[in-house]
């Protein structure tokens, strides 16, 4: 099929992401999976692995192991979701996209054998996207690939594979429908990625997740390499250009390592990756002390307090759960001097909005408030107001738009020299507006 074609078909599927109401635990089905990739070939079984899962940070996480193995001279695949702006970021071998060609190809093949051998039994968006990235990695003979969980851990697509190494990154309340309503609970999902036998890395983590994680480790005979206890970091300057701070690992020691990733939290996420390095070193990969260091400065990973204008600032962030927003507050005041703040705001009707605004509305001078245009669990504007409104009783300058590219128009006339726009809630709301923002900014 063409490209175009290819981008119908996997339109035309059911996809959770966009969807609001389903039942996690039937809905998604790794037995499928597995059944799906072994028509396949199981292609995943011929590439070594990393997975990452966590409430936040997964992805950043991702985006440091999988700079510091390139700096390593590894080919090394990367498998992240969701896309800010086309389906191909998903799937990348060293900084490369996955082509438009190969793409269409492999689809082709991979939709041949869904009608020849799913029958009765459709697979998901996530899981045809996922067969592809397990068919292109064993395709292009890469050396590793990392790959980022989807939703929880245990029922996720992602979740055949048996991965030299994983990592959970921070947990915190998120899709509580579908996880749990405790962190008991949600960790228990996340933990589902640690296989027997193998090395979990783990972020620090709430007494209550932490203990799951400890547990799981046990029960499995996995080892568990805890951030903050047998890897310390200490945070030096943090600011504009990004992060410095050292670092004391098990078979390393770092001082000033740098990250262009803007925020403090970004020292834990490289802390984790740098446990996942050294947790492949256990298992004979070599990885120098330069690479780690090239890597860490190299990486990059859109859409997460990233910088696209500076007069007015415009900030972009997927902050999507209260703890993700005190975080990005906590960091827009620290990094950033301004005169007013402009928050566009757009969130999913499963995220916990209340919380999210009580985090956010105490340092905003005004808001915007919008929803994305492809996401059927988009909540209305009219909704958040109304929360808003509950929160801040006094709070009267809010503005409702129709779309994202509106919202833009909005925030980009209200905004004077010094002011910042911070455009966050939801990764397909900061999907859309970079992609209006960039072609704004190239039809100037």
């Amino acid at each position: 099929m063409t490209y175009r074609e290819a981008l119908r078909y996997l339109d035309s599927l059911v996809d959770f992401e966009k969807a609001g109401n389903y039942d996690y635990k039937t809905s998604l089905k790794l037995e499928r999976m597995r059944r799906f990739a072994s028509f396949l070939g199981d292609p995943q079984k011929d590439t070594r692995s990393i997975h990452i899962a966590g409430s936040k940070g997964k992805g950043s996480t991702a985006a440091y192991v999988y700079s510091i193995l390139r700096q390593a001279g590894f080919n090394t695949g990367l498998y992240t979701s969701p896309h800010l702006t086309t389906f191909r970021e998903r799937i990348r071998i060293n900084d490369e996209l996955i082509g438009e060609e190969d793409l269409s190809r492999i689809l082709t093949n991979v939709k041949e054998t869904i009608e020849s051998r799913m029958k009765g039994d459709m697979p998901t968006f996530f899981e045809v996207y996922t067969a592809i990235a397990y068919l292109y990695f064993k395709e292009k003979r890469i050396d590793f690939a990392v790959y980022e969980v989807g939703l929880g851990g245990r029922l996720d697509a992602t979740n055949l594979i048996e991965p030299l190494v994983c990592a959970v990154t921070p947990l915190s309340y998120e899709h509580t429908d579908k996880l749990g309503h405790t962190l008991r609970e949600i960790a228990t999902e996340k933990c589902g990625i640690i296989k027997r036998g193998s090395i979990c890395v783990s972020a620090p983590q709430e007494e209550e997740a932490l203990g799951v994680i400890e547990k799981v480790c046990d029960e499995r005979g996995s080892r568990l390499i805890l951030i903050g206890r047998d890897i310390v970091f200490k945070g030096v300057v943090s600011g504009e250009s990004g992060e410095i701070f050292d670092l004391s690992g098990m078979s390393c020691q770092f001082c000033n390592l740098r990250s262009r990733l803007l925020g403090e939290h970004q020292v834990i996420n490289a802390a984790t990756a740098v446990g996942v390095i050294e947790a492949l070193k256990t298992r004979g990969v070599t990885v120098s002390d330069e690479a780690v260091i090239r890597g860490i400065e190299a990486a990059r990973w859109d859409g997460r307090l990233e910088v696209v204008s500076r007069d007015p600032y415009v900030v972009l962030d997927g902050a999507q759960n209260r703890a993700s927003a005190r975080t990005l507050v906590n960091a827009v005041k620290k990094i950033f001097k301004y005169k007013r703040l402009i928050l566009v705001f757009g969130v999913s009707k499963d995220k916990d909005v209340k919380g999210m605004l009580e985090e956010m509305l105490p340092v905003c001078d005004s808001i915007i408030l919008t929803k994305s245009k492809v996401l059927n669990r988009a909540l209305d504007p009219a909704k958040i107001k109304e929360e808003a409104l509950i929160i801040g009783k006094s709070f009267k300058d809010i503005t409702l738009t129709h779309n994202t590219e509106e919202a833009l128009g909005r925030a980009l006339s209200a905004a004077g020299t010094g002011d910042l726009i911070l455009i966050t809630g939801s990764l397909f709301i900061v999907g859309e507006i970079k992609e209006h923002y960039t072609r704004c900014m190239n039809t100037i």
